[in-house]
């Protein structure tokens, strides 16, 4: 009898694990098949508007060498060990400054980028990238997003100092204005995967840390070539982005003003037949901050951040304090929310000359893109740019045109709510109809989910990417 229930128990444990592994791959077939269904709607979208060729487009300002790291691998090679406790530094004047603020942003997942004050440290860290292993290429958000919109069809123009080294990796297809560098300005690019661990601290998402020691890009030096040169380009669109390379740097007194009020001359010259676009980055330094909402914000049309710089302009205008770090996995609700709070204050802004009225903003996260445009405004397609900005993510994070779905991953819910208020109104997500778009007050609102890549490549660049990619599609 006893042998008699152990041949019936083995046999109810195998019919058991074989239900779970049927069950396991039908689930696993279901999800392919979602996937599947997901990206093939979204390229039918993206597929449904094409870029304008042609069209000219001028970015700045500055660029650099970028160092792709392994962040611990570098950390470890420098003898740097995980820190006791994480702490927030302006900026890096030692080892223990280094590993107490990657340890910070670490454990939240959150970019960020600092400027190393100690050159010893930071000849240090370069010496220590010299492996086998380090990717490098040209860097600097203009030189990407030129890279990208000029991959896309586009003229482009770009103000920036480069080496004779940068100019040929950059291609004929960009054209460079600025005195030329003789001496490549380095920037380390500390990545890390999710739920990478260093010492006590986890990443709960794949991201990267950035130091450099630049004293080129923080001083704009390419700035007057670069607005000489755009008055005989005609371009449709005008891109400014890399003023991240100011926060915190040891300026003398009034200069960093001195070169933003250059740069606002230069926005507030610029015809209001061109769209002048901004995309924002990491900002710790409040009266840099200040400055640039004093002396950008009002004279741009259009902003692209990801969701930690969304939440920390929305945290200045609403409060004037800056918001360091945020949650990895926003809802879609907390971002359209501050999204509007960011939209009503900038649309309704204009006191003197040259200033225009914010009509697109554009939020890039890692599970959603997000593109609020203005009715009646010149901006098109933005239910393309939408889709076109999520596919970019895959593309360019997995370093590949093709996209894999066996590679890849959704992290928006079924549906989410348009507001974090009471009783407010709930959108499906639908597989058939992946990007969701409606009308709000004057201006429409698109969202789409990102195919997440599973295979990470790269992650520095990748904001700048998207939203190059979204702003070529709405040009």
């Amino acid at each position: 009898m006893a042998s008699k229930t152990y041949t019936i128990g083995s046999i109810l444990s195998v019919l058991i694990i074989l239900f779970a592994y049927l069950y396991k791959c039908n689930l696993d077939e279901q999800l392919k098949e979602h996937l599947d269904n997901v990206l093939r709607n979204l390229l039918k979208v993206e597929k449904k508007f094409k870029i304008t060729p042609k069209t000219k487009v001028a970015l700045g300002l500055g660029s650099c060498t970028d160092a792709f790291e392994d962040g611990l691998g570098l950390m470890k090679r420098s003898g740097i060990d995980p820190a006791a406790e994480s702490k927030h530094h302006s900026f890096i004047s030692s080892k223990e400054d280094l590993a107490e603020t990657f340890a910070y942003f670490f454990q939240h997942g959150a970019a960020a980028e600092r400027f190393v004050s100690d050159k010893s440290l930071f000849k240090t860290l370069v010496q220590e990238s010299k492996v086998p292993d380090t990717r490098w290429a040209i860097g600097g958000n203009a030189p990407a997003m030129a890279r990208r919109m000029a991959m896309e069809g586009l003229e482009v123009l770009l103000g920036s100092r480069l080496s004779t080294k940068q100019m040929k990796e950059l291609g004929t297809d960009v054209k460079s204005v600025g005195k030329p560098l003789e001496d490549e300005d380095v920037h380390i690019i500390l990545e890390y995967d999710k739920d990478a661990k260093w010492g006590t601290y986890t990443s709960p998402r794949a991201n990267r840390f950035i130091v450099h020691s630049d004293e080129s890009n923080p001083s704009l030096e390419s700035l007057e070539d670069f607005a000489a040169a755009v008055k005989t380009f005609n371009p449709a669109a005008l891109v400014i982005g890399g003023l991240q390379m100011m926060d915190n740097y040891p300026f003398k007194e009034g200069v960093r003003k001195e070169r933003l009020l250059l740069l606002q001359k230069m926005l507030a010259d610029s015809p209001m037949s061109v769209r002048n676009h901004f995309e924002m980055a990491s900002f710790t330094d409040e009266n840099l901050i200040s400055d640039v909402l004093d002396h950008v914000l009002p004279f741009v049309d259009s902003i692209g951040t990801n969701e930690q710089e969304l939440t920390n302009l929305y945290s200045i205008l609403k409060y004037g304090n800056v918001t360091l770090v945020t949650p990895s996995y926003p809802r879609v609700a907390t971002v359209l929310d501050q999204m509007r709070g960011i939209y009503n204050i900038l649309s309704n802004t204009k006191e003197m000359e040259g200033q225009r009225k914010l009509t697109r903003l554009h939020i890039h996260t890692l599970a959603f893109q997000a593109i609020l445009t203005t009715h009646k405004s010149s901006w098109k397609n933005t239910m393309a740019a939408a889709a076109k900005s999520s596919l970019t993510a895959y593309r360019y994070v997995c370093g590949t045109k093709e996209i894999d779905v066996a590679k890849s991953r959704i992290l928006m819910d079924e549906g989410f709510s348009v507001s974090t208020k009471k009783n407010s109104r709930k959108v499906m997500f639908e597989a058939n109809r992946p990007v969701s778009c409606w009308d709000e007050n004057d201006y429409q609102i698109c969202i789409a989910p990102v195919l997440v890549c599973t295979e990470v490549r790269q992650t520095a660049g990748g904001g700048d990417n998207v939203s190059a990619a979204g702003l070529a599609m709405q040009i």
